[in-house]
């Protein structure tokens, strides 16, 4: 299951509503940490068996969701369930550290 883009539209639906945790990615084109960080993000969305969704939050394209969720730093990681923020990581981390954040 590919990430799906996050934008204002459909954050609540996706991710907020979600009955399963999500991992967000707040990211921006320009950002060399994001580029490094992005296939491993890409690689636990590809490996989800339905048990937690990943999305991708374009800090540039949505600078709201980006202020609201108080992104200062990127990349940014953040896994939400029940609508709430569980858990969070800024900074390029390794791909076993990305999915241990799913553990909810």
């Amino acid at each position: 299951m590919a990430a799906i883009t996050l934008t204002s539209s459909n954050f609540e639906e996706e991710v907020l509503k979600s009955d399963v945790p999500v991992l967000v990615d707040f990211w921006a084109s320009w950002c060399g940490p994001c580029k490094m960080l992005g296939p491993m993000v890409e690689q636990v969305a590809e490996e989800s068996d339905g048990s937690y969704k990943v999305g991708k939050v374009n800090v540039d394209d949505e600078g709201d969701l980006a202020e609201k969720y108080g992104i200062m730093n990127i990349p940014a990681l953040k896994v939400f369930k029940g609508g709430e923020v569980v858990k969070e990581s800024v900074g390029m981390i390794p791909k076993d550290k990305i999915k241990a954040l799913l553990e909810v």
